[in-house]
């Protein structure tokens, strides 16, 4: 009778011990919890997102490409390689010229045949052999407004605002397993420029085009590569062009640039005399 009464006591009293340890360690672990879910978002907090402003990225771009001093003092633009189409079994040599303020002209040869392509500030032009027309004719307005954007020396972002564009920070997009800064370009004839800049180095990697051609919305998009410094100024000599989506895209591999070298303004013009 005493033992049964003694192991009764023991449990009267030890019962309500390990209730009262369990209840205390059962919020000790959820103390524990709360604050392992509470210390990412209090860190979060103290250490807000470091994303660059939209015109933080400009900036970085525009330094990038070797500082605005650079770039401006960048007056012409001679580049020659290939161009490769049919995915790679054509080839065709390939020449372009850029002269400022807004002058191109692009040459791609095949088997003695020249195709030109060029704009002078004002109209545009070119020679389609490749398409049985040997003589010069006038581009469409529709037509030219990608030689417009081709005779850019500096790209979309660099004085943007004279340009009369307007801009527009739209987050970060994937390209090719980059993260990559995206900004919306409006340009004032009313085309678009989506500009994907590198996380890393702040130049193009990107360029998605959308314009309005003979009613139809087009859109283009150009990868850009393989950076060389030209007279203080970075420019791509790998470019990748065709419509959105499609695989079988053109080609170009420049193997020689030269910056502010002698140019005849009279190439960008139309021709006075018809081709031989």
């Amino acid at each position: 009778m005493a033992y049964r009464l003694h192991t009764d006591l023991t449990r009267a009293l030890v019962c309500p011990f390990v209730f009262n340890l369990t209840i205390m360690l059962l919020r000790l672990a959820l103390t524990l919890v709360a604050a392992a879910l509470i210390a990412p978002a209090a860190f979060t907090q103290e250490m807000p997102a470091t994303a660059p402003t939209l015109d933080e990225l400009v900036a970085k771009n525009v330094e990038a490409k070797g500082g605005t001093q650079a770039v401006h003092a960048l007056q012409s633009l001679r580049r020659t390689g290939k161009l490769l189409v049919n995915e790679g079994k054509i080839q065709l040599a390939y020449t372009q010229v850029k002269k400022r303020p807004l002058e191109v002209r692009t040459e791609a040869t095949l088997q003695g045949m020249t195709a030109v392509q060029a704009f002078d500030g004002k109209d545009g032009w070119q020679i389609s052999p490749f398409q049985g027309r040997k003589d010069p004719e006038r581009m469409s307005a529709d037509d030219v407004k990608a030689l417009m954007e081709d005779a850019e020396m500096d790209g979309p972002l660099v004085d943007w605002k004279e340009k009369g564009s307007t801009i527009e920070y739209v987050g970060r997009e994937d390209v090719d397993g980059t993260d990559a800064y995206k900004i919306k370009v409006t340009r004032k004839n009313g085309d678009v420029n989506f500009v994907y800049l590198d996380p890393d180095h702040f130049l193009e990697i990107r360029i998605l085009t959308q314009r309005v051609q003979q009613g139809a919305l087009i859109e283009t998009e150009t990868d850009l590569g393989d950076y060389e410094k030209i007279n203080g100024v970075f420019v791509p000599t790998s470019v990748e062009a065709g419509g959105k989506g499609d695989s079988d895209k053109q080609k170009i591999i420049i193997d020689k640039a030269e910056g502010n070298v002698p140019v005849d303004d009279a190439s960008f013009h139309f021709p006075t005399t018809p081709a031989k």
